[in-house]
């Protein structure tokens, strides 16, 4: 018979037991952690650029054959608008043993600052000066606007500029400085490349300037090669030449023009009033002063303008009167600007005149007068050398002695009043002693008015009116 004898965990010693509990424990963790898989995708340290959008990869979690994977939860977030690193944790309760795996992203600027220059890459100066900074900006696409932080070092055949971001990213950016001096200087002739003197009279050089982008004035340094022989009638050419510093030269010619020292040969009447009329023709007012001349017979000058109908300045000069020349624009500032200016001007008024009634005309007047101020506010002492010029031209310049105001305090009258105004102004500075140049302007409606009287007027009192011709005594200002 076989007697089994009762086991008790009593009588095994404490010690033993426990050693007996921790190598099941023991053998518990290890046969867990062979069927326990718990790993990142992708890398544990991952680098991104700045504004890039993070992508997670995720972790693989796997316990006995089981993808436990979508249960796994992530803390932390990746900012990549701001530069820095990032902690990302991935955690599993497994019973109740926590695993956790951790992976570190970080938002780097990896992208070089940009530089951009005002002005041309390429700059040419002159020899002698020193680059003048056309500007230069500088940007970063995380600090921003960086132009501040550019280091500008001059090179001596460039200039190059330097800066860095705070994440240490550069750029360089040159331009190139090119020392020559490859531009002539300028020369400008005062009073205009073609002058005209009259025979026998002395030529007196206008004057002229020369200035050279790098040197400056060179106006000492012009060379002047040529004469004028005023005995004799013909064409003479003067040279102008001057060089610069680096060997650029400039040549210019003057045309100085010798003509017959033509003297009128008659004088101004005592007596006879010419009655002249500037800046038309107008419709309406020129119409109605020609249909009054033409009433009573008298013969009167217009000074005409670029302006108005073809057809009044026709009828004008096919009715027997005068055409004379005022100015094609009558704007101060461009007739005045120089020499040059006015003649070309002139001509343009000529040729309107030439084109219409197929005959050129000699007889000029100032816009202003031949005093007037206002040109010097263009180019002062002008009319110094108009007066000569137009004269040397062959032009026959009139002023005038009478004025009829109708463009100055008679326009500033009550509308009744206008007419009165100019007729007084007209008839009491008439004079039996000498020729009586009248100065009216057939642009205005009241002085269209005022003729009719004004005519009664001189023929009541023993006045005879005719037309100016480049034979009368011309009326000049002092």
């Amino acid at each position: 018979m076989i007697v089994v004898k009762k086991f008790s965990l009593k009588k095994i010693p404490k010690k033993s037991i426990l050693i007996l509990f921790l190598c099941v424990f023991i053998g518990g963790l290890f046969l867990i952690r062979l069927s326990f898989s718990f790993e990142l995708k992708g890398k544990n340290k991952i680098t991104i650029p700045y504004q890039t959008e993070y992508k997670e990869e995720g972790v693989q979690l796997h316990f006995l054959h089981l993808d436990l994977s979508k249960k796994v939860s992530v803390q932390g977030k990746v900012n990549s608008e701001k530069l820095g690193t990032y902690k990302l944790t991935y955690s599993y309760k497994l019973g109740f043993i926590p695993v956790k795996r951790e992976r570190e992203v970080e938002v780097v600027d990896e992208t070089d600052p940009v530089i951009t220059l005002d002005g041309n890459m390429e700059q040419q100066i002159c020899p002698n000066a020193t680059y003048q900074e056309e500007g230069y900006h500088a940007t970063d696409n995380y600090d921003g606007d960086i132009t501040d932080q550019v280091e500008v070092i001059d090179e001596g055949d460039s200039i190059k500029y330097k800066v860095a971001d705070s994440s240490g990213n550069s750029a360089v950016l040159s331009r190139s400085i090119l020392k020559k001096d490859d531009a002539s200087p300028t020369i400008r002739l005062s009073s205009g490349s073609v002058v005209y003197v009259k025979q026998g009279n002395a030529y007196k050089e206008y004057g002229y300037t020369a200035v050279d982008g790098c040197d400056g004035d060179l106006t000492s340094k012009v060379v002047v090669e040529g004469s004028v022989d005023t005995s004799k009638l013909g064409t003479y050419q003067l040279t102008y030449k001057v060089t610069d510093s680096s060997n650029n030269t400039a040549t210019i010619t003057r045309k100085v023009v010798v003509n017959e020292n033509k003297t009128s040969t008659s004088s101004g009447k005592p007596g006879v009033i010419y009655l002249t009329f500037d800046d038309g023709p107008q419709s309406g007012s020129t119409e109605k002063i020609l249909n009054v001349l033409k009433q009573e017979g008298v013969k009167a000058t217009f000074f005409v303008t670029g302006n108005g109908p073809d057809s009044l300045l026709k009828r004008e000069f096919d009715e027997g009167h005068t055409i004379a020349l005022h100015t094609n624009t009558h704007r101060y500032e461009k007739v005045y600007s120089g020499v040059d200016a006015y003649f070309d001007d002139l001509k343009k008024v000529e040729d309107r005149v030439i084109r219409i009634t197929g005959t050129s005309s000699k007889v000029i007047r100032f816009p202003g007068g031949s005093n007037n101020t206002i040109s010097n506010k263009y180019s002062s002492g002008i009319m110094s050398t108009l007066r000569n010029q137009v004269e040397a031209r062959e032009y026959v310049y009139f002023d005038w002695n009478v004025d009829g105001n109708d463009a100055g305090t008679c326009a500033k009258s009550s509308v009744k009043d206008k007419k009165t105004c100019v007729y007084n102004n007209v008839t009491k500075n008439l004079s039996k002693n000498r020729s009586n140049v009248v100065l009216m302007h057939d642009v205005k409606s009241y002085t269209a008015e005022a003729i009719a009287d004004i005519i009664h007027y001189g023929k009541q009192n023993g006045y005879n009116f005719e037309v100016l011709t480049k034979d009368v005594a011309p009326v000049h200002f002092k």
